[in-house]
Order: C-alpha cells, then structure tokens, then sequence
C-alpha cells in the first residue's frame, strides 16, 4: 500500500465518530474512509472483477470490487490473497508496502480466478511495486505497459531500500507475462540498503518487448575488498526473454539485455531462452546488452538455457551467454548459443579488483556467433587480473557463411580468443571447427603458466590456421613444436581430426535442441580427448545431453551414449 492509501487509513480511524455518527443517523457524511479490509480476523480473499462494485466487501466473486486503485486501500496481512478475474483488463497498479505482505508459510498472493490471465495496465507507472517487504507470490498474471511506462515503469518491481545487512526472503513469480516496460522484472537493493532478497524463484515467465532489460537483477557497488551480495538463493527457470530492444537514447550504459544478473550469491538459471535481444541498443555505447549475463556476483549457475540472435546496436558485446565483471565460481555449462552478433561466451573482467576467478565454461555449444562482430569469437576470454578459468568440452563451430560485411571483406571470427591479463587458464577437450577462419586467436603466445591447452581437436574445412600472437600457424604439429602448448606428461596431444559434424551443416534453428541436431553425425569415431583429471580439471557428471562423462573423455559437448 502507498503512502496515500496509508494517510487515508489515519485519516479513517481519526474520524471514528463521524462513521458512529454514519450509522445512527442513515445519513451520507462526505469525506469518512471506510477501509477495505475488516478490522479483525484472516486471512481474507479478496476478488476484483469489472462487473464488481467497490461497495460490495470484495469477499466473493459475486460480491467483488470493481478497480484495483479500491483494492489498493488494503492493508494485506500473511496468508491473504488479492484475485483478479481472468481475462479481464484492469487499469492501475498495486503496491505492497513495508507494513504489508507475509512469509513463506502464510505469503501474499497475486493471482487471477476463473479462466485465463487478467491483465494489469498500468497507467505510467510500474504494474506491481513490491517495497520493503517480502512473502509475496504472483501467479497467472499478465502486466502491459503503456508508452510512459515504457520509459519508467516495471511489469514487477521488487526493491529493498531498509537499511542494513537482513535480505527479504521469500518471493515467487510464476507463469507471468510482463510487455512494454523498461524493464519486465526487475529485483533490486536501493538507497542505503546493503541486501535486497533471498529466497526468490522466477518460473514460467515471459518477459519481451521492453526497453531495457527482460529480467534484470542488480544492488549496491561491488567492493572487491570485503565481497557482499545483495541477494541469495535465486532461481530462475523457464524465462522466455526476448525482443527486449535497448535504448537508442542510452550511450551511457548497457541495454537490450534477456536477463542481467547483479550483486547475487548462489543462483541458477536454468532451462530459459533469450532472444532477439538488443536490436535498438545505443550505436554509440560503450557496453554492448547480452541474452544471458552476470556480473558482481558468486556462485552462478547457468545451465540448460538457449540464447540466440541477440543484438547490439554498437562494436561491443551483443554475444549470447557472459560471465563479466567481479564474478567468482560460477559455471556456464549445457549451454547453446547460436546466432548472435557477439560472442556465444564471454568470459570478461574490465577491472583490476582480481575478484574475477575461479569459473568454468564447460559442456557449451557455440555454433557461428560472432555474426556482426568477427573481432570476437565463438568463446572469448579476457580481462584484467583474472585468473582461474577453465574452458573445456565446449563444441565451437564458426563459418563464413551469412557473416556481415566486416568479415566478408576478410575478418572473420576465431573459434576461441584468448587476450592478456588472464592466468591459470586451461582449456582441454574442446572441439574448435570452422571452414578456413583461425581455429584459436590469441593477442599473446602464452606459456603453459597462464594458458594451458591439451586434447582440443582443431579441425577446418578450409584452410588450417591458428593466431598465436604475432605468429601464424598452419599446422598442429608446427605450433606444437613452437609453442609448448598440447602436450601433456612430455607426450602430445591434440589432434586436427573430423569431429563428426556432417561438415559443421548440423543445423541449429529456433528449435533446434535435440540430438538429431546437435550431436556428432558421422560413421567414423569421435576423437579422444585427455583425462582432464590429469589437468587438475573436474570435468563434472554429465555431457550437454544428460550422459555420464566417461573416464576418458572424447572432445567436445557430447559424450558417447548421446544418441543411444
């Protein structure tokens, strides 16, 4: 409840007499508030129809209220619930204020009755502000903006601005849809507050056709020398984020992004899609939006996930999937991009705080992204004081095919870039095709201390070429002998085989997910890798379809036992 409706409930119990008054005599005695909600007993259900009435109690569908602005005079305790009647359109807004909500037991619930979504149209403002308090699920709810609230409102926003360290906890946000906002969902730590929420799960949701970002998480600015994050215990599964277009207007930071996540400790997301993403963003910026990022943040899972013809407006990012700026221990794995003007994997630390370390790229297939920008890659890494990455079993397949006119006159993208300021890089067993471009292009020829490289299959359809700082390679053996690299326990490794791709045509479309598309088509065997055990590498259980990693694993995102 806003602080109007809260000055109304004063000014109701300051004019107690006038209603004793009201009830003795029959008579209308103007300005006396009546609030919504009785004064004892609960939890309520409230419902809100167009045939309703805002006299009526709001205890049935029969008897329901008619405008979400009467509903908004509600003081909502734990374990009441506010229903909207499905498929029915309703102007306005609601809000839930700090002396409102529940708790995980006994939460608040937003939800629509009957048949179909009902939809929430507000009026230049957010659809339902959640402020200062948490125990809220919203269920089954359409939220469309209008033009004004596409410059400044959210389908939902979720804000903690309470001073100190204590997150909310318990929010859940299911089968939703949110369109025409600047941002769809947005969860957020404001003001002097040092934590947002906790316990979040954002399931079954579309979030598409907003200015900024689909789904965007964030809090206060990172320290790298005392580490905290806003939020805790996110998940998020089954987000649709798409045709989020950027700001023209915004040079200044990054737009056009699926889902952004900030300031966050122990989350997931997983088995989501972002698409068409960014395709209005800034040409002037100088940060670029992404389908699927993360930045200031620890112990992130991404997995399962689809991103695929993001776009970016400017000569930066616009890639499918990044772990960015002062993120530690997180993972990327069982991911496909596919498409996208950018990177399908960007690994990136722009600043010296050495916060960004420790994660992994793994069971990942990048099949010819870098469409707009060939001075990317299939899966780049690079960035100030970063150390600790490990990029194995990922698939990368780039072709020439379809690239934008910077690349036809010459420039085309290697299937991984490697750039300075990194360390304790190791990348093992991955498959790196593509049909005459450089298989790997590094700005360095990196010793085995910051950059190792052992079992990768490095396989062209064109001519055989590798970038090793300011050499060219033709061949394996060649940049083996020079470089140190692809050896192992004074042996070598690595290998230029067909990795079985049916010619790098397996097709990757909208929906293209499944082992018919993806997986090594041919009648030879696919080649081994090494033991990534030997490289102080856990390979992790499984491979990007679900099958056991064996002992000694074959290269790339698929193991054998796929397609059985």
């Amino acid at each position: 409840m806003n602080a109007e409706n809260r000055s109304r409930t004063s000014r109701a119990a300051a004019g107690a007499s006038a209603v004793v008054l009201l009830l003795l005599t029959g008579c209308d005695v103007p300005g006396v508030y009546r609030p919504a909600r009785p004064a004892t007993g609960g939890p309520f259900t409230f419902y809100v129809s167009r045939d309703g009435d805002d006299e009526n109690d709001g205890m049935s569908p029969a008897a329901a209220w008619r405008t979400l602005d009467h509903a908004n005079t509600v003081r909502f305790q734990p374990g009441d619930r506010l229903r909207l009647k499905g498929g029915e359109r309703f102007a306005g807004s609601i809000t839930l204020d700090e002396d409102e909500a529940g708790s995980a037991t006994k939460p608040v619930v937003i939800e629509s009755y009957g048949s179909g979504r009902a939809t929430i149209a507000p009026r230049g403002t957010s659809g339902i502000t959640v402020r200062d308090t948490a125990g809220v699920e919203v269920r089954n709810i359409a939220l469309v903006g209008d033009r004004k609230s596409r410059r400044e409102g959210v389908g939902i926003a979720l804000r903690n601005n309470l001073p100190g360290t204590r997150r909310l906890s318990h929010v859940r946000i299911t089968n939703v849809e949110a369109s025409g906002f600047q941002n769809g969902i947005s969860v957020g730590a404001e003001g002097e507050a040092r934590a947002g929420f906790g316990d979040v799960r954002i399931a079954d949701v579309s979030v598409h056709d907003n200015l900024e970002t689909g789904l965007v998480v964030y809090g206060p600015a990172f320290q790298a020398a005392r580490p905290a994050y806003a939020h805790s215990g996110l998940r998020i599964e089954g987000v649709k984020a798409y045709a989020n277009t950027g700001d023209p207007e915004s040079d200044q930071r990054n737009t056009g992004s699926g889902i952004s996540l900030g300031s966050v400790l122990d989350a997931k997301v997983v088995g989501s899609v972002a698409h068409d993403n960014g395709t209005r963003s800034a040409t002037d910026a100088e940060e670029g939006p992404e389908g699927i990022w993360v930045y200031d943040s620890s112990r992130v899972v991404l997995e399962h996930n689809r991103s695929y013809r993001n776009r970016t407006g400017s000569r930066v990012d616009g890639g499918g999937f990044g772990l960015d700026n002062n993120v530690s221990s997180s993972v990327m794995q069982y991911n496909l991009a596919h498409g996208n003007d950018g990177p399908g994997f960007l690994v990136y630390s722009g600043q010296p705080t050495g916060a960004h370390h420790d994660n992994v790229v793994r069971f990942n297939m990048s099949w010819d992204d870098a469409r707009k920008l060939p001075e990317y890659g299939g899966i780049v890494a690079y960035g100030t004081r970063m150390k600790n990455l490990d990029i194995h079993h990922n698939t990368v397949v780039m072709r020439t095919e379809g690239l934008a006119s910077a690349a036809a006159a010459g420039i085309r993208p290697p299937a991984l870039r490697l750039r300075d300021g990194m360390v304790g890089v190791r990348v093992a067993n991955n498959v790196f095709a593509t049909d005459g471009g450089p298989l790997i292009d590094t700005q360095s020829a990196y010793g085995q201390s910051t950059v190792r490289l052992a079992g990768n299959d490095y396989y062209s359809t064109g001519d055989w070429a590798l970038e090793w700082g300011v050499h060219r390679y033709t061949s394996l053996d060649g940049w083996r002998v020079a470089s140190g690299q692809e050896t192992l326990d004074g042996g070598p490794t690595g290998l230029s085989d067909d990795p079985c791709l049916s010619g790098l045509t397996a097709p990757v479309t909208d929906g293209a997910a499944g082992p018919e598309n993806l997986a090594p088509r041919c009648e030879g065997l696919v080649p081994l890798g090494v033991d990534p055990r030997a490289l102080g590498i856990d390979p992790g259980p499984v491979d990007y379809f679900g099958h056991p990693v064996p002992q000694t694993p074959v290269v790339g995102a698929v193991q054998p036992g796929a397609t059985d």
